[in-house]
């Protein structure tokens, strides 16, 4: 299974702020579509990644006046990339190595969707899900000796 199929399934859902946007905006952004990452945007253009981690470690390192910092003091300026034809292994180990949770998809200069761990955990399960219903097919119909 490749990065395309996912981004299939997910219908190019996609959930963005502009830099100049208050962390305040984007955390209400975040919990309202119930999601954990946002696009940072200008101009068209992806800019940046915004997760619930790094609104964690702003939290942590300003406390509450993280708040009303801008997007762009905590956003990541240059995320770790994906292409739509990478594999699903290929994917878990760059995130797994990397700690990330979501990984933005790129087919050349556009921006193609984004990733989370939990859709490369659930495209893993459905494909060892498949695998394991067709093993106990073979081993229902396990060809028997052909005595002559």
């Amino acid at each position: 299974m490749i990065i395309r199929d996912i981004l299939t399934v997910k219908e190019g859902v996609l959930y963005s702020v502009t830099p100049e946007q208050t962390v305040a905006d984007a955390l209400a952004q975040m919990v309202q579509a119930d999601a954990g990452s946002l696009v940072v945007h200008r101009d068209g253009f992806m800019v940046g990644l915004i997760t619930e981690r790094d609104l964690l470690r702003g939290i942590n390192k300003y406390g509450a006046s993280a708040l009303q910092m801008s997007v762009s003091e905590l956003m990541v300026s240059e995320p770790i990339i994906g292409s739509p034809d990478d594999t699903i292994d290929y994917v878990r180990g760059v995130m797994t190595e990397n700690r990330i949770s979501h990984l933005p998809v790129m087919e050349g200069d556009n921006l193609a969707g984004v990733i989370s761990f939990h859709d490369v955990a659930k495209a893993c399960m459905n494909a060892i899900d498949f695998e394991n219903r067709l093993l106990k097919r073979y081993i229902k119909h396990w060809p028997g000796d052909q005595e002559a």
